[in-house]
């Protein structure tokens, strides 16, 4: 569906297609940052393939469980919904979320992204301990500030940055250790990672938009036009309009 908790409502079948090649076009065109790949899921057959499985799970799960309590930014009650997975270690992470963020930023009031974990354990060392820091930061309400600490220092990630990081917000240091340690923190990534692999997902970062699969290497020019199609999709027609 198009709109995540809409009751059913049904997406345009033309706006997979548009996206699909639009996608496909700039992909080809381009060869801009493809992403850390290394996932424990096997790749689906197709582009095509992915979006139907990518369509299939959103659609059986409704919108305040796929958004669960991750970290979010933007508007709550939006119709549209961007959601991001990412491993902090992924360099290519790193130079999607600071092209992203004034996409993000332009579109607060009529869209809400949505952080999920993603870390490629099998090929980053540090992406678990930084997530697990992060998830801690976000419980003193300093999610997306960490966040974009890990990202700038990325060259560091340890757990000397980790608590350099957390004390120079002002955190708590015992409460934010002990959140580290916690079973919650554990559950929270495996709930993120889970979906992920649900979702058949292959690496990082890789976006979700509303039900639409984006690939993390699309420039933000696509995001726009992608956002603009979902927007008008999900408009109701005006009173004197016609079909």
């Amino acid at each position: 569906m198009a709109e995540l908790g809409a009751g059913g409502r049904a997406r345009p079948p033309w706006l997979v297609w548009l996206v699909l090649a639009l996608v496909t076009a700039i992909l080809v065109a381009t060869l801009g940052m493809a992403g850390s790949r290394r996932s424990q899921t096997a790749p689906p057959p197709s582009r095509e393939a992915h979006q139907q499985i990518v369509a299939r799970v959103i659609a059986a799960k409704d919108r305040q469980t796929l958004i669960s309590n991750s970290p979010t930014r933007g508007n709550p009650a939006a119709l549209v919904v961007l959601f991001v997975f990412a491993d902090f270690q992924c360099p290519y992470c790193a130079i999607s979320a600071a092209q992203m963020k004034p996409f993000v930023q332009a579109h607060a009031e009529d869209m809400l992204f949505v952080f999920k974990h993603f870390p490629l354990t099998q090929i980053h060392a540090e992406a678990e301990p930084a997530a697990i820091s992060a998830w801690a930061a976000g419980q003193q309400g300093q999610f997306w500030l960490y966040h974009d600490g890990l990202f700038v220092h990325q060259n560091r990630l340890g757990e000397a940055l980790y608590v350099e990081l957390a004390t120079a917000m002002g955190l708590d240091l015992e409460q934010f250790n002990r959140d580290r340690q916690s079973q919650t923190a554990r559950a929270a990534l495996t709930e993120d990672v889970a979906l992920a692999h649900e979702l058949k997902l292959q690496g990082t970062p890789a976006f979700i938009m509303n039900d639409l699969l984006i690939p993390g290497g699309a420039p933000v020019p696509l995001f726009e036009e992608i956002f603009k199609q979902v927007r008008q999709s999900l408009t109701p027609p005006s009173a004197g309009s016609t079909r």
